[in-house]
């Protein structure tokens, strides 16, 4: 699997992403980081828009995958994936990411995918961050707490581990959550965490 990891939406080089296109170029959209308690409904939908109006431009073919269409539901989940080329994980609360991927079977689906070497795994913060081992760090941040689905009531503190270090998105930047990055390497540090930080404007891109 191909992988774009942005610390802020598409970065400032997308051409370095559009480079990572699979000749299927069909995406699905996963917005499920902005489920968290609270969400602005007008301010979440024009976050979506706003983010399918950069990857379309860039020349995706880019669907809503709405994880909770799909809690309990993951051979029709496969099904969908498998007609994609592509996914992009909105920023957002990483734990209700995580509840998310693991309500519909996705945290699985994409160990089968990370076989596939057309499969191009892209998006930004929580969309990243969900990918590290181990969640704890991203506490300082985001709401562990913050359980919105009814199908679930507990936290999810592992990872889905497809990298092995704590992915810190916004760091240094003008973002808002940047002082408290400062605080996620200090515990990094303190717990033996590997990790890697980013500016916004800068993005991880690898294969594997």
């Amino acid at each position: 699997m191909k992988y774009y990891l942005s610390s802020f939406k598409v970065a400032i080089e997308p051409e370095k992403f559009k480079a990572l296109f699979p000749k299927n170029r069909r995406t699905g959209y996963i917005p499920n980081a902005l489920d968290f308690t609270g969400a602005d409904k007008e301010k979440v939908n024009a976050h979506i828009d706003s983010d399918i109006h950069e990857l379309t431009g860039l020349g995706l073919e880019v669907e809503m995958l709405d994880l909770a269409a799909y809690f309990g539901k993951q051979t029709e989940l496969k099904s969908k994936v498998d007609e994609l080329g592509a996914v992009w994980v909105s920023g957002g609360n990483v734990f209700v990411l995580r509840q998310a991927m693991k309500l519909s079977g996705f945290d699985e689906l994409l160990k089968l995918l990370s076989q596939k070497n057309e499969f191009l795994y892209s998006g930004y913060s929580a969309g990243c961050c969900v990918l590290s081992p181990k969640l704890d760090a991203y506490k300082i941040v985001d709401d562990a707490t913050d359980t919105p689905y009814q199908e679930l009531d507990t936290v999810i503190w592992d990872g889905i581990g497809l990298i092995d270090y704590a992915f810190l998105p916004h760091f240094d930047s003008d973002h808002p959550e940047s002082s408290d990055i400062d605080k996620e390497i200090k515990f990094c540090k303190a717990n033996n965490v590997p990790y890697k930080a980013l500016r916004d404007g800068e993005a991880l891109i690898f294969e594997q």
